[in-house]
């Protein structure tokens, strides 16, 4: 098994866990957005402590993809692949500071079970800023996060590395996603349609396990 065979298979895999290990923990964090949130993420420390493993799993997900394909990118690109590189990196460092925020969280949420009275309205305040950077990180990942679909499928499109209607797909839905963010950012944007970005999600699946399956064509060509 050659060398690229091998990125591949590792490329494919650190992709489903990017892409999986977010939308399984939402089945374990999901007491944040309780109405008594504070009370209930600390009934469900376990499941909390959970879904912080997966989220650290995407961020290691994240930061590791990009040093697997840089010396294939590199070949095609080697500013853009630096770009590709940088800006997941960006994704990696809002993704990292998510998982903070959910373990201080908790740690917030142990207090204002035992605290008085008092005191719980402090703990209320801090837990509310807390949530609010979780939001915030959460939406600003995605600034870095499409940008690096772009670069990485405009990349694979032009080297045909993989079939080019797989990179196109992948282009085409970082790009509607990208301009939805700041719509989202100044709430313009019905939550509704965040279904849309399924195009993205199930873009990265199918390369994913093309990937693992198929790997990169032998006939790619550098520009």
């Amino acid at each position: 098994m050659d060398s690229n065979r091998k990125t591949a298979i590792i490329v494919g895999v650190l992709f489903i866990i990017a892409t999986a290990a977010p939308m399984i923990s939402i089945a374990f964090i999901g007491s944040i957005y309780d109405a008594d949130y504070l009370t209930t993420v600390s009934a469900n420390e376990s499941q909390v402590l959970i879904g912080v493993f997966l989220l650290s799993a995407m961020t290691a997900a994240i930061v590791s993809i990009p040093i697997m394909m840089f010396p294939i990118l590199k070949k095609q690109n080697e500013q853009l692949a630096l770009g590709y590189v940088g800006a997941r990196i960006f994704e990696g460092f809002f993704s990292a500071v998510n998982v903070i925020n959910i373990l201080s969280l908790l740690s917030v949420s142990r207090e204002f079970v035992n605290a008085e009275a008092a005191f719980a309205s402090h703990l209320q305040t801090s837990g509310t800023l807390i949530l609010a950077q979780f939001n915030w990180c959460s939406l600003l990942l995605d600034f870095p996060f499409t940008i690096s679909a772009l670069v990485i499928n405009y990349l694979l499109y032009k080297s045909k590395l993989v079939p080019q209607w797989l990179s196109m797909l992948g282009f085409i839905g970082g790009a509607f996603w990208l301009a939805t963010t700041p719509l989202r950012m100044f709430d313009v944007f019905p939550p509704s349609l965040e279904i849309l970005a399924l195009i993205i999600m199930v873009q990265e699946i199918i390369f994913a396990v093309w990937l693992i399956v198929k790997g990169f064509k032998s006939t790619a060509t550098a520009s």
